[in-house]
């Protein structure tokens, strides 16, 4: 009853030890060369999938390659329109508007009244004034001719200095000789005092001819004052005269150049007071188109530069940069610009809105997604890019311009491979798994 299962497990231990182990007494030694193939597929599969292991541990990013190209030589603004000159003309004295007045919108020519107020009192000032110079013109010649007689005074009291020095002299010597005759014997006391009053006596003519003297002399200093004190009258005369000439100019307010009344002149009858608006008069030919060019930008715009404009409504404009600010706007940190265009016929307006457009040096560039700008650790503007090695690496770049469709960069090479998804996650030098984006290759 033991005996078959027995010999059937010994049979079947003998097939299994034929097929397994004696394999190849079976097939002809074919088994051998079987086993090496199949061991080499399994470690070529085994390595393939380290590797794709290893390449999908890489992080991953999306690369645009981008080109290089010559964007057109133009600053691009936005801007406005002003007028070339604008002016408030007001009064600069009191008085009540006696002229029609004229509506704004008129065109009026340089030197045209625009407001003439009353003169009231005023010829009557003016003819004061002339009357007052004729009065000082006629004091003149008198206070002239008193020189001559005070230089001839003085004259005079000098001669009589001289002879009271001649006088005086003589009496010393006529009272020397007498004291020395008296103490010989020859002549009295009495010579000899009388000689001493005549000596008295020429000391105080010498005196009393000095004083005359300075007394002729005020005298040509008063008469000099008088001369001086008339031509002084003559001036403020002539000071009086222009001031009441000035005064009634002012009367009268004129257009300081053609253009356009922008608003009312005065209303007849209206009283108007020193610093009250008669009327606003502005110059549209030529016009101003006025901009501001950012720090980046103002390097490449240059006086006299070609420039147009493309105004809201549609019209288009062309002129030349006339001023160029040195000094930048302390809140925006950009420079005004000015560019003068002409406008014989006044179709621009004042305060139009524009888009301006300045020539300048092309330069190439390329047209990137805004996402793609980042900054380094030390705050510089630039892109990551992917190098030959397939690592990333940080490129700083210059913004040029910024448009609908993106921003046009510089310092990036003629060929870039820019990572436009995934720079944030990436350092530079570190090895990333590059995904091209459609149509780059």
């Amino acid at each position: 009853m033991r005996l078959f299962p027995i010999l059937a497990a010994i049979i079947v231990s003998a097939l299994i030890y034929v097929f397994v182990l004696e394999r190849d007494l079976l097939t002809g030694g074919a088994a051998p060369e079987e086993d090496d193939t199949v061991v080499t597929e399994a470690t070529a599969t085994s390595q393939e999938t380290a590797t794709d292991t290893k390449t999908s541990l890489l992080p991953g990013v999306v690369v645009q390659r981008s080109k290089a190209r010559q964007i057109d030589s133009a600053v691009i603004l936005r801007g406005q329109t002003e007028a070339d000159r604008q002016v408030e003309m007001r009064a600069e004295t009191s008085g009540q508007v006696v002229s029609t007045p004229l509506r704004k919108g008129s065109f009026v020519e340089e030197g045209q009244d625009l407001c003439r107020l009353d003169p009231g009192t005023r010829a009557a000032t003016q003819a004061e004034a002339r009357a007052r110079l004729l009065e000082a013109q006629s004091r003149l010649p008198e206070a002239r001719a008193r020189k001559p007689e005070a230089k001839a005074r003085v004259a005079e009291a000098k001669a009589r200095v001289e002879e009271a020095k001649s006088r005086l002299n003589e009496a010393q010597i006529n009272e020397n000789a007498a004291k020395r005759l008296s103490e010989d014997g020859f002549a009295s006391d009495t010579r000899v005092a009388a000689t001493e009053a005549a000596v008295r006596g020429a000391e105080a003519a010498l005196v009393s001819a000095k004083a005359g003297l300075e007394s002729a002399r005020s005298g040509l200093e008063s008469a000099a004052a008088g001369v001086e004190a008339a031509k002084a009258g003559i001036e403020s005369a002539r000071a009086a005269i222009a001031a009441a000439d000035k005064e009634v100019d002012r009367l009268t307010i004129s257009a300081p150049f053609s253009g356009l009344l922008e608003s009312d002149t005065a209303e007849l009858g209206s009283l108007l007071q020193p610093g009250a608006l008669c009327a606003t008069v502005i110059q549209l030919d030529p016009i101003i188109l006025v901009g501001f060019v950012t720090e980046t930008e103002v390097g490449r715009v240059a006086l006299g530069a070609r420039a147009g404009a493309e105004l809201a409504s549609g019209l288009r404009a062309e002129g030349t940069v006339s001023f160029l600010s040195r000094s930048a706007d302390s809140t925006t940190r950009t420079f005004r610009v000015e560019i003068e265009v002409p406008n014989p016929d006044l179709a621009i307006r004042d305060g139009q809105t524009a888009e301006i457009l300045i020539a300048a040096d092309g330069q190439a560039a390329h047209l990137l997604p805004q996402s793609v700008l980042t900054l380094n650790d030390e705050g510089d503007l630039g892109v990551r890019i992917v190098d030959d090695s397939q690592e990333a690496q940080f490129t700083p770049v210059a913004l040029l311009r910024d448009t609908p469709d993106g921003v046009w960069l510089s310092g990036l090479p003629d060929e870039a491979d820019v990572i436009v998804i995934g720079q944030e996650y990436v350092t530079d030098g570190v090895r990333v798994q590059a995904a091209y984006t459609e149509g780059a290759k």
